[in-house]
C-alpha cells in the first residue's frame, strides 16, 4: 500500500483502490451464501470506509481549508456532503449485515458503489491535486498524523 508520504493524491488515490477491492471481497463472498464469511468482509469494508472518510475528515479536509481559506465552501464542503450521505447508506447496509440480509445490504452497496465512483472521480480530479499544491510545504506533518490512522 501507498504510504502517505507520497502525497495527497498518491495516497487517498490508493486507499480508493484499497475499498474498491474490498468491495469487491464482500460481493464475492456475499454471492457464496456463507453469512459468517460476508459479515466478516462486510466489517472489513465498512471499517475500511469510514477510516478513509476520518483521514480526510479529521486531517486533509482541514488543512485544505486553512491553506486555501475556503470554510464551508468549495470541494471541501462538496466532500463532506458526500461523506455523510454515504455514512447513512453504510449505516442503513450495516443494519442489514447485522440481520444476515446481505441480498439487502448488496442492494444498497449498488446505489454506494455508484456514489463512491463519483465521489473518488471528484476526489482525484479535483480535490487531491489542490492539495497537493496547496499542502506541499507541510505535508511531511500532515503525512505523520495519517499515519496514526
Amino acid at each position: 500500500m501507498t504510504t502517505p508520504d507520497a502525497g495527497a493524491t498518491a495516497f487517498f488515490s490508493a486507499d480508493h483502490r484499497a475499498c474498491d477491492d474490498s468491495w469487491a471481497s464482500l460481493e464475492e463472498s456475499a454471492a457464496q451464501s456463507d453469512a459468517a464469511v460476508s459479515r466478516a468482509s462486510w466489517e472489513r469494508f465498512d471499517r475500511g470506509m469510514r477510516r478513509h472518510f476520518a483521514m480526510e475528515e479529521e486531517v486533509l479536509f482541514p488543512a485544505i481549508e486553512q491553506a486555501t481559506g475556503m470554510f464551508n465552501t468549495g470541494p471541501v464542503a462538496v466532500m463532506r456532503h458526500e461523506h455523510t450521505q454515504m455514512r447513512a447508506l453504510l449505516d442503513e447496509m450495516g443494519q442489514r449485515a447485522k440481520a444476515g440480509d446481505f441480498e439487502g445490504l448488496l442492494d444498497q452497496g449498488d446505489t454506494l458503489h455508484l456514489l463512491i465512483q463519483q465521489h473518488n472521480a471528484k476526489e482525484e480530479g479535483i480535490l487531491y491535486p489542490l492539495a497537493d499544491r496547496a499542502l506541499k510545504a507541510g505535508w511531511a506533518e500532515l503525512a505523520a498524523k495519517l499515519k496514526a490512522y
